[in-house]
């Protein structure tokens, strides 16, 4: 039995050794931590259950049998985070730049499998130059699809990825397959071709950091959802994120003991938002102070800035607010602010998050590149996801509510929103009142000896007997009107009132989302 336990303990030690010393020492060298060393400051202590840890490559070309790695550049297995299971894998950059096949993407399905299978979530942290080239196709038979895994349980569980290295194929589609992905700054970069060969085919010349730093993907391309200075702070924000999600979908997200007064008052929002409809305010200090402890978790902050999605607690209870922005775009929506919402709609609603609105938007961004670029089609992605959605869904049209930016936002009764609410600045219209006015009466300005104050008089007449809440409110198309000092008491009544909330749905397999 002692040989047989020295030969086991061999194994183990040879395991850990990931691709070797030296390797470990290049790794430090660029700034980053190891497989393992991330798995430990990510988990609770003493949690991880290691599987696959014998596990080899099963290719012997090109001199790989010669050169074999136990755990085949991969750490995989399950342990607690803030005493909740998950499923996890980290890349093991050591051993041939992480890169995979065989038995590493065998691993790889295996914790996306048992993610889905346990009913728990799962967190990937990606450190991989994508598929082993020794190996090529052939080895997927064994291997099978980490893309179809985690497209089975899309929905299933919460699904996190971090970009904690230089990353290519199967490590960054597989991450766009899950429902966040974090880059660390100065680390983490994601690209399907490299600077070399884009050079060789098209003569454009960048930077590795220019073509898919964590800048580039949190600003430009939206591919990822948060960028954070460090590992550390990578590994503390994965923390903090699971805290709003159930562990798969057939649970309700984590309650905890709210420190808020949920009848608390906010006197302070009547100061924030301008009564005139034409200057900008910032619409994170009304969510600031509606929501519980000022605490909010935004999403894609630095995506289509002129809408904010993120994560909050509503008296302990989580919600995921989608909010116009005026001082971008004047909250206009976009191809862009369209596909950002409506995919975080898709997640809250998978997972039993309530949704609250908070709406001031003059309608779509108009222009020919938006146009173009399909605002129409990316217009109807918000539409469908909103009216797709079952959970509880609480609006507020803080100031402008204009025409179909007004339904694809939820702010009136018609798409099952459960709580439709305005404020007194409110004001719904099919477009500006200015607009409708040079509509409507385009005969009489065009003969008015002072046009500008026939004009001006008519919109304040539009605005009083169409524009405001009171006559949207009068027909039914919204719930109430209240005083913007009554927001969260008003809203967390709401959530309270439609908890239980079960919505039939005409039998299908699946709708078709336009794309």
């Amino acid at each position: 039995m002692e040989n047989q336990l020295n030969k086991l303990r061999k194994l183990r030690d040879r395991a850990l050794l990931g691709g070797g010393p030296e390797q470990i020492q290049k790794q430090r060298e660029q700034g980053k931590y190891t497989a393992r060393e991330r798995i430990e400051k990510l988990l609770d202590p003493g949690s991880l259950h290691e599987t696959g840890m014998l596990a080899e490559t099963i290719c012997t070309d090109f001199g790989l049998d010669k050169n074999r790695f136990l755990g085949d550049g991969l750490v995989s297995g399950y342990g607690k985070i803030n005493g909740r299971r998950v499923s996890l894998f980290a890349s093991d950059a050591t051993v041939m730049g992480g890169s995979g096949q065989s038995s590493h993407i065998k691993k790889i399905v295996e914790a996306i499998d048992n993610a889905g299978k346990f009913g728990i979530p799962l967190i990937q942290l990606y450190d991989s130059s994508g598929g082993r080239v020794q190996e090529g196709h052939g080895q997927i038979a064994y291997a099978g699809s980490l893309f179809h895994s985690n497209t089975l349980v899309s929905g299933v569980i919460p699904q996190i990825s971090a970009i904690l290295g230089r990353c290519a194929g199967f490590a960054v589609y597989a991450s766009a397959l899950t429902d966040f992905v974090i880059m660390v700054e100065g680390i983490g970069e994601m690209y399907i071709t490299g600077p070399r060969i884009i050079k060789e085919v098209t003569g454009e010349e960048i930077t590795l950091e220019q073509l898919g730093g964590a800048k580039v993907h949190n600003q430009v391309t939206g591919c990822a959802d948060f960028r954070v200075k460090s590992e550390e702070d990578c590994f503390a924000l994965i923390r903090k994120l699971l805290g709003y999600f159930p562990s798969n979908w057939q649970e309700n997200p984590p309650v905890i003991e709210p420190e808020d007064d949920p009848d608390r008052l906010n006197e302070e929002l009547e100061k924030i938002v301008p009564s005139d409809p034409k200057k900008s305010y910032d619409m994170h200090k009304v969510i600031l102070q509606v929501v519980d402890s000022g605490d909010f978790l935004e999403v894609k902050r630095e995506f289509a800035r002129n809408i904010i999605t993120g994560f909050a607690r509503m008296n302990g209870k989580p919600v995921g607010i989608i909010a116009n922005q005026p001082s971008v775009f004047a909250g206009s929506l976009s191809v862009d602010s369209s596909d950002k919402s409506a995919r975080f709609i898709r997640f809250c609603d998978a997972f039993n998050i309530p949704i609250i609105t908070l709406i001031d938007t003059p309608g779509y961004l108009p222009g020919v590149k938006q146009e173009h670029t399909g605002i129409i089609r990316h217009g109807a992605k918000l539409l469908y996801a909103f009216c797709e959605a079952t959970v509880p869904k609480i609006s507020v049209v803080i100031r402008k509510g204009y025409g179909g930016a007004l339904f694809a936002m939820g702010g009136h009764k018609v798409h099952e929103t459960d709580l439709a609410m305005a404020w007194p600045t409110a004001e719904f219209a099919v477009m500006g009142a200015e607009e409708a006015v040079e509509l409507l009466y385009r005969r009489e300005l065009s003969k008015a000896t002072d046009r500008e104050e026939l004009k001006k008089g008519l919109v304040t007449e539009y605005r009083e007997k169409f524009a405001n809440p009171y006559y949207v409110a009068s027909r039914m198309v919204i719930h109430d009107v209240i005083e913007p000092r009554e927001t969260r008491k008003k809203i967390i009544g709401g959530l309270e009132f439609a908890a239980g909330k079960k919505v039939p749905r005409l039998a299908r397999k699946h709708g078709n989302i336009p794309l």
